[in-house]
């Protein structure tokens, strides 16, 4: 059978690569040469120019800015996950840089999300001129060839947004949908279902899985945008390396167990959290009266009142390992971690360790009373009991 054939997506991730394996090595081993012997046989050499599509062999390679076997493989697993043409790169903030590069909209309609990627977005203002505009904005301000860039969930607030109606309004003005998939990786959120252009991915979370590589991906159903965005990546020169390109194929072999067991325990420690927060007259030394003297909200996309089944259809397995709490002083907010055993207090997320982070370390824009926590693979009823206890310790 094909894996094109197959049903399930652990299936795809650990087979999807198998006619890019050309030793017996079972797990594939990492090449790290930045250049390829061409053939010796003289009539399998076309020259640059006359190239075309049809001769690209993704088992062959010359130089590693171009392709190398590591990425493509990579490549290869995730372009069956996402189903659509994956182009890898550095980070995922190369990734929105490339995806800019090929769209090179004069208007960008954006909400408050990630940081960084406003930060990639003033870059291109300062050369282009690009003209930022609100996530809300009236659809009468978007014109043909602008961007919508719909990160959902958002970052780090964990809630979601309608992929569908916000693809109805940029097609209906000739603009193009950019979801930021980020924080809901294959199984969780397939964006090309609801009408998104282009998929984007900072592959460093979910698809690194271990907190040890970097990586930023971009997903097209477009043949011609596939192939400029590997020319541009080309010059630009934000490829994937072959060492985190490895990492990646490793990963990506377990990334559905993965999320799938991060994603359930995300949503017991929520709706543990969720409950002891709203508990009617709790009793002086409970869990729950800790929780109310020290928790002011939870934010998560399961804990959204939504108008419609739109938020249920889009992330139908689960509503993604990332959430934020909002203490109710910011002092609670900056102790918090520290009192936390399971907890590890640091940026980024979707590593099998859980994570928490007081967000205003390194995000200036947020709540100085907000936390965002990435759960990871322990037990949830050890990440439960460690918030319980941590919580009783603030309260006093």
């Amino acid at each position: 059978m094909s894996h094109s054939n197959a049903i399930g997506a652990s299936t795809r991730s650990l087979h999807a690569d198998d006619a890019l394996n050309l030793v017996t090595d079972v797990a594939p081993p990492m090449h790290l040469s930045t250049t390829f012997r061409y053939s010796n046989d003289p009539t399998q050499l076309v020259p640059a120019a006359d190239a075309t599509p049809a001769d690209y062999d993704p088992t062959s390679h010359i130089y590693s800015r171009m392709s190398a076997p590591n990425p493509t493989r990579f490549e290869a697993i995730l372009s069956s996950l996402i189903h659509g043409q994956v182009i890898s790169y550095s980070s995922g903030l190369s990734a929105l840089h490339g995806a800019l590069t090929l769209l090179n909209p004069r208007r960008i309609s954006v909400g408050d999300g990630y940081h960084g990627c406003h930060g990639v977005i003033a870059l291109f203002t300062r050369l282009t001129g690009l003209q930022k505009l609100p996530l809300d904005c009236s659809s009468d301000q978007l014109e043909k060839g602008d961007v919508i860039l719909l990160e959902t969930p958002v970052n780090p607030q964990g809630t979601a947004f309608d992929i569908a109606s916000y693809a109805a309004k940029a097609h209906a003005r000739g603009a193009y949908l950019i979801v930021d998939s980020t924080f809901a990786p294959p199984g969780l959120q397939e964006p090309f279902q609801f009408g998104a252009d282009i998929i984007m991915h900072s592959g460093t979370k979910y698809f690194g899985g271990h907190s040890d590589m970097l990586c930023g991906v971009l997903a097209t159903n477009r043949d011609d945008w596939a192939a400029q965005l590997k020319t541009d990546r080309l010059f630009i020169g934000t490829v994937m390396g072959s060492m985190e390109g490895w990492l990646g194929v490793r990963s990506l072999r377990t990334l559905e167990i993965r999320v799938q067991r991060q994603s359930e325990n995300a949503a017991r420690l929520i709706s543990w959290l969720d409950t002891a927060l709203h508990a009617p007259n709790p009793a002086p030394d409970s869990d729950e009266a800790a929780v109310q003297a020290v928790l002011g909200e939870v934010l998560h996309a399961s804990l959204q009142k939504v108008e419609g089944d739109w938020l249920k259809k889009q992330m139908p397995n689960g509503f993604g390992p990332v959430f934020s709490i909002i203490m109710k002083e910011m002092r609670f907010a900056r102790e918090l971690p520290s009192k936390l055993r399971f907890f590890q207090h640091a940026t980024s997320l979707g590593g099998v360790e859980t994570l928490i982070e007081w967000r205003t370390m390194t995000d200036q824009t947020v709540d100085r009373r907000l936390l965002r926590i990435s759960i990871g693979l322990e037990n949830w009823e050890d990440l439960k009991a460690d918030m319980a206890r941590a919580f009783r310790e603030l309260a006093k």
